[in-house]
């Protein structure tokens, strides 16, 4: 008689149309990144969009020594050690990156635009020794206790000046000894699916297969060329630029333009002066590029890429850009930060590129894995069937940082990282976004956590309860709001509720619109209902 036992479900697992590559698995990221720097020493590398100062790759690895020997000798900034970059797009946020990575330190990026009690919470968690920042956010990290600030520039009383770091000889920097699996060299902060921000962490292998996964073989899936040159208006703090603009780039041996802040005018300006090929950026700044006339003043022929990520781009902006930049491939990518950060990209920018489906982010990396599961039961599911989308591969986060609980629930125990969106993969390999898990708000590709919000609102004693939920915005992608219940005898206001969290926070996680309602929807264990609260909002 045969076993009544079910046989197990084989999985569904999906992989990339493009070969697997061989990825060195044993170079630290600045040493992979400069691979090639004997036949690029005299190539343009760092290009500041506002002055034109130019610095080849020698000039980068040459500084990049020299900054790593200052914080080394000066700050005593050690392998396993962690430094802030509190900074806009800059050539000293490329230089203090690639010189942290020399010493085997980790570098937390934080925006600068943060409010002093948010940089606070970032640099004790991420257990920083040292700040790099504009004289301008120099007020915003004095009250930091044991924490050393550098600062960028002149008139800073008081700090270590990254000029002095960058005059120290490098060329007597020891190697560091970097366990290239397990070091982490990059520690941005992330809410993940849910809660909290929480401090990635990115290891040295992890980067290096995440960029040899898109720019690396003989049909890369971002075919970036050594003639290219990459517009990088996209914030340099955020995964998305770091990876993709800055490591990509200078790994293909492409010059990077540097936009401080974003400016249309501007931004054109640049691509005609510099001959701009390659233009990343996110919903807004396409928004921006798609409503304005001054594109027909500017000759932006140069440009043969455009790459859209961070939030889904629709259909119709897609065909007004194509009108627009009618010589541009136009396409989109699909990321995460714990990812490491890329999923997905789109085979229209590959070497030998493949049509592009509208709506669809691509295909997997190559390298990697990708299943759909159902979120209920867990289990693999095929193609055409939305579900979770889960990756495996080396290229994910090592975990997150002092963190095991909310590790676990977002990497399981064969590797899989959940990433809390929901989507399925077509008969052609194509994956397609349809809706989320994750409460995570994507406001202008910038990361909103509804529990850090909420936190807040019920510190306040006029404040009973509170939750805090997207609302589509066609600007801005999601804009948060909150529902509010007030304490007895409590007459707080709504402009009175908006001023009290702008107070402690950047701009974008402002809040929009108060809904006072008498209980929060809330689920035996506790949890927020925002399905509910969604579907309350897509009634009004």
């Amino acid at each position: 008689m045969g076993s009544l036992t079910a046989e197990p479900q084989a999985e569904t697992v999906f992989r990339s149309t493009l070969p697997d590559i061989a990825i060195p698995d044993h170079l630290p990221l600045h040493d992979y990144v400069f691979e090639r720097l004997a036949d690029r020493r005299d190539r343009a590398c760092l290009i500041d969009g506002a002055t034109g100062e130019t610095l080849t790759f020698g000039d980068v690895d040459r500084l990049s020594r020299r900054v790593a020997a200052g914080l080394r000798a000066s700050l005593g900034v050690r392998p396993g050690g962690t430094v802030m970059l509190l900074l806009p797009n800059s050539v000293e946020f490329a230089l203090a990156f690639l010189a942290c990575s020399r010493l085997g330190a980790a570098t937390t990026t934080a925006n600068p635009l943060h409010t002093p009690p948010e940089i606070a919470k970032q640099a004790a968690a991420s257990g920083a020794t040292v700040v790099v920042t504009e004289p301008a956010f120099v007020a915003k990290v004095r009250g930091l206790s044991g924490v050393a600030v550098v600062a960028t520039g002149e008139g800073a009383e008081g700090c270590v000046s990254f000029s002095d770091l960058a005059a120290v000889d490098g060329s007597a920097l020891p190697e560091a000894a970097i366990d290239v699996a397990n070091d982490v060299v990059a520690l941005p902060y992330s809410s993940g699916t849910t809660g909290l921000p929480k401090g990635v962490m990115l290891s040295h292998r992890g980067l290096v297969t995440s960029v040899a996964q898109v720019v690396d073989g003989d049909n890369p899936n971002l075919h970036l060329r050594e003639d290219d040159v990459v517009l990088c208006v996209l914030p340099m703090f955020h995964v998305y630029a770091l990876h993709s603009i800055l490591l990509c780039g200078m790994r293909a041996g492409a010059a990077l333009v540097i936009m401080k802040r974003f400016d249309t005018v501007r931004m054109f300006e640049l691509v005609e002066r510099h001959g701009i090929t390659i233009v990343p950026l996110v919903l807004p700044i396409a928004v921006e590029i798609a409503k304005t006339d001054a594109i027909d003043r500017h000759d932006l022929s140069s440009v043969r890429m455009v790459i859209s990520g961070a939030a889904p781009m629709g259909k119709e902006l897609q065909d007004i850009l194509r009108a627009k930049l009618p010589r541009a491939v136009l396409g989109q990518g699909y990321g995460m930060t714990e990812a490491g950060p890329v999923l997905s990209m789109c085979m229209a920018f590959a070497k030998e590129p493949s049509p592009v489906k509208s709506g669809a982010c691509g295909t997997v990396v190559r390298n990697a894995e990708l299943k759909i599961i159902d979120p209920e039961t867990g289990l693999s599911l095929h193609r055409n069937q939305p579900g979770e989308i889960c990756i495996r591969g080396e290229q994910i986060m090592k975990g997150y940082l002092n963190n095991p609980e909310a590790t676990a629930k977002t990497i399981d125990a064969e590797g899989w990282l959940h990433t809390g969106d929901i989507g399925y993969v077509d008969d052609d390999d194509e994956i397609f976004i349809v809706d989320r898990l994750k409460e995570l708000i994507k406001y202008k590709g910038f990361q909103v956590a509804p529990a850090e919000l909420e936190a807040m609102l019920i510190a306040h004693p006029g404040i009973a309860d509170a939750a805090v939920v997207p609302i589509k915005d066609d600007s801005c992608g999601e804009i948060p709001v909150a529902f509010v219940v007030r304490s007895d005898g409590s007459e707080i206001t709504e402009d009175e509720i908006k001023q009290y969290v702008a107070k402690q926070v950047v701009f974008y996680k402002r809040l929009h619109k108060i809904f006072f309602v008498e209980t929060i929807p809330k689920a035996p264990s506790g949890k927020i209902l925002r399905k509910d609260l969604r579907a309350k909002l897509a009634a009004c």
